[in-house]
């Protein structure tokens, strides 16, 4: 048994570029947060942050941003409940939801990667701190920011940067630093109070002698993360020691409760998440004293990017959230902790695949009921029989594209083919029809239309395909 996490905040990440909660149900879920142990929310906002201005564009189109005074009422109710908010403000990669829209394009690294900022131009610099000006401007009292800085895809790549690089000792690491430290300098600048975060993964090949010559050390506090269930453990601690020796002592963690297993991930498995969390307590358990944890963020990616699907939502994972938590409380995922869990949230099982449907209402668990009926959508849409129906023996041997060209089929067998075929139709219509209806309450109706042409439609088409095509050579057949 490894010990409880050590002092440090517990935050949990909000991520709103996708299934953006409304506000209501996100209010909620800040009050189930609270009573889980939840110190503060690390909120990504993306578009659904209301930049004002010549940033109003970033606004998100499918549904409305949030106001001005639902921003303001998410944070005071998340202080009534004593959470602080940290706002996430991407500033060099993942700035999709920024650097898609036309007026944006000639900021980009490269012209084919919507994701990464040109460092080089005064002007995207100069968006960047407008972003973040208006962000903090709207946080009052805010002492903590995070920055991203992960994933900045193909940096390096762009003419100017070749230029700058061309020049001898100059790498893609400095060329990095460099506009981290530039954005983290005027921040200080800004608001010299200002702690910052930033993601470390693009640091993690650098020596101590890169990282303490780049002026960054002293600035901003990394958040080293890693979501995988068999994390490896000595790695990630000589990881963490590194930035400690090279002068950056204050040091976050970062799990996850949901959004890490795959790009289209429905239903999370909780065990996976807690087996992350036992891992990274192995790792709180071998640092040295030098290093100063500062707690753990708990990420919950709603998508992986800006333009990728919708994975996991935020109903279907708060057991795995709360496993998580009492696993980080408990130092493991005792008996106790189990039980722990399933009593807070009112359900037999810590998997929400196991819950199965009950009349209970989700007082205990917001969101309960949506998320036994995505479940068993999902269970429905998976399985075998109907993903992949026009595989089946029956329509193979029977109803094959050749034979449907031809008409050259037995009307006796194919009848039962439409039959069944309706039969799942019907079905899949009926339990669709439910979830969506549960869904627009909880989240907007873009999301939920989202959500049935990523899950449902796909399987629906085929099915409804061949009964029509039935239909058509019965009739045909005059039958």
């Amino acid at each position: 048994m490894n010990s409880p996490w050590p002092k440090g905040k517990k935050l949990v990440h909000l991520d709103l570029k996708g299934a953006p909660p409304r506000v209501e149900y996100l209010h909620r879920l800040i009050e189930l947060f609270s009573q889980l142990g939840v110190d503060g929310l690390l909120v990504e906002y993306e578009d659904m942050f209301p930049y004002e201005g010549g940033l109003k564009l970033l606004q998100a189109t499918a549904q409305p941003a949030y106001s001005r005074e639902e921003v303001l009422s998410m944070q005071e109710f998340a202080r009534s409940k004593g959470m602080e908010v940290i706002p996430l403000v991407q500033t060099f990669g993942h700035m999709e939801f920024v650097l898609k829209h036309r007026p944006m394009w000639s900021l980009r690294e490269m012209g084919h990667c919507v994701s990464t900022l040109n460092p080089h131009k005064e002007e995207g610099f100069r968006l960047v701190m407008e972003m973040l000006r208006q962000v903090v401007e709207l946080h009052p009292g805010l002492n903590t920011l995070h920055i991203g800085a992960d994933e900045v895809y193909m940096l390096g790549e762009g003419g100017e940067s070749k230029l700058w690089l061309a020049s001898p000792g100059r790498t893609v690491e400095q060329l990095f630093l460099k506009h981290v430290t530039k954005v983290a300098q005027a921040i200080k600048e800004a608001w010299p109070h200002m702690t910052i975060i930033m993601w470390d993964d693009m640091m993690r090949g650098m020596t101590q002698d890169t990282l303490k010559a780049s002026g960054l050390v002293g600035l901003v506090q990394p958040m080293l993360w890693d979501y995988t269930p068999n994390l490896d453990v000595d790695t990630t601690v000589s990881l963490l020691e590194k930035y400690c020796s090279a002068g950056m002592s204050e040091l976050w963690a970062a799990s996850s409760f949901k959004g890490s297993t795959s790009v289209y991930t429905c239903v999370p498995s909780t065990q996976r998440h807690v087996d992350n969390h036992v891992q990274w307590l192995q790792v709180a358990a071998s640092l040295s004293a030098a290093v100063n944890l500062q707690g753990i963020a708990i990420t919950g990616w709603q998508r992986y990017d800006h333009l990728s699907v919708l994975c996991e939502l935020m109903h279907v994972a708060l057991p795995s959230l709360a496993a998580c938590l009492q696993t980080l409380d408990h130092g493991q995922f005792s008996a106790e902790a189990q039980s722990r869990v399933t009593e807070r949230l009112g359900i037999p099982s810590v998997e929400v695949d196991a819950i199965g449907r009950t009349s209970a209402d989700d007082s205990l668990f917001p969101g309960r009921k949506l998320a036994e009926l995505t479940v068993e959508l999902d269970s429905l849409l998976n399985s075998e029989d109907v993903r992949f129906f026009e595989n089946n023996m029956y329509v193979r041997g029977w109803f094959s594209p050749f034979q449907r060209q031809r008409e050259m089929v037995s009307p006796l067998i194919t009848m039962q083919i439409h039959s069944q075929a309706s039969t799942y139709l019907a079905t899949l219509q009926e339990k669709a029809e439910a979830v969506r209806e549960e869904m627009v309450r909880l989240y907007p109706d873009s999301t939920a239309q989202e959500w049935m042409e990523e899950h449902v439609s796909p399987v629906v088409a085929p099915l409804q395909k061949i009964t029509e095509d039935i239909s058509a050579c019965l009739n045909q057949m005059g039958l």
